[in-house]
């Protein structure tokens, strides 16, 4: 049987494939089956015959469709603050920014209800900014805004962190060569730094999205649950729990499908992670 010769690098030495360990299969199937198996599970708990009128009913539909609304918004929020943080602690060279990068980590590692404390304590009526803004005629706490930015400050670090990582993987060597061809700065970001992370760059978005679609803790305690207004799906999914278990597996299911289909249309846009 005939051996394909063994491929060659970018120097014209063979490149040689590594293998893994064997035993590294065996935590590594587990681990699929952790997540597999409740997924799975959940399937075999709905009641098929009523899913789609569970999950047409007025509540869903409207839930659903804050969800993705505010999830959208959030996302767009995260790009917006996102990219310029992620820029600035891969390529700034103030040692000062560096002791900055894990507070940008600290909402991955809070529970969501003390974030949603943290930005009621800054937005609510008598929050840090909040007696302020309700001087202005403005109020956050309660409301859709309040989604989005609960949204927006537990998925924020998803797209700093994938962003920052494609950033420093694909390092500045071609942005020094655009510069010193007489590129300014904005056009460098554009045309050069932005095209290379581009699959961060969505990896990172997706992930924000998708953790903003299925936030709870800190949208229920600084928004609330406002039928319309500030329930979004996982929201409606807890009510339902209490009142009607049937519809919280199905509406569970559905949430599960919206998030598989978000991903799998952007990996295949975005190419491979």
């Amino acid at each position: 049987m005939p051996v394909a010769p063994p491929r060659a690098d970018r120097r014209g030495a063979p490149e040689v494939a590594v293998g893994l360990p064997g035993w590294a299969y065996v935590p590594a199937a587990l681990g699929g089956l952790l997540i597999l198996l409740p997924l799975v599970a959940l399937s075999t708990r709905v009641d098929w015959g009523d899913w789609w009128s569970l999950v047409t009913s007025e509540p869903a539909r409207v839930a659903l469709g804050l969800s993705l609304r505010t999830a959208a918004a959030s996302t767009v929020a995260c790009l917006v603050l996102g990219v310029p943080m992620a820029l600035v602690l891969a390529r700034s060279t103030v040692r000062v920014l560096r002791w900055l990068r894990p507070l940008v980590l600290v909402p991955l590692v809070l529970p969501p209800v003390v974030g949603g404390i943290a930005l009621l304590s800054t937005f609510g009526r008598r929050g840090l900014l909040g007696e302020t803004l309700e001087v202005a005629g403005v109020q956050v706490a309660f409301s859709t805004a309040a989604v989005v930015i609960a949204q927006t400050f537990v998925a924020l670090p998803f797209l700093v962190v994938s962003l920052e990582g494609a950033l420093r993987t694909a390092g500045s060597r071609y942005d020094v060569v655009a510069a010193s061809l007489g590129a300014r700065p904005t056009t460098v970001l554009r045309r050069v730094t932005l095209p290379l992370v581009w699959p961060g760059l969505v990896s990172g978005a997706v992930l924000s999205f998708a953790r903003a679609l299925g936030e709870f803790g800190a949208t229920i305690t600084f928004a609330g649950s406002l039928q319309g207004t500030t329930r979004t799906l996982p929201l409606e999914i807890y009510l339902a729990r209490e009142t009607d278990p049937d519809a919280a597996v199905a509406l569970s299911l559905l949430l599960v499908v919206v998030a598989v289909v978000v991903i799998l249309g952007a990996h295949r846009r975005g190419g491979a992670w």
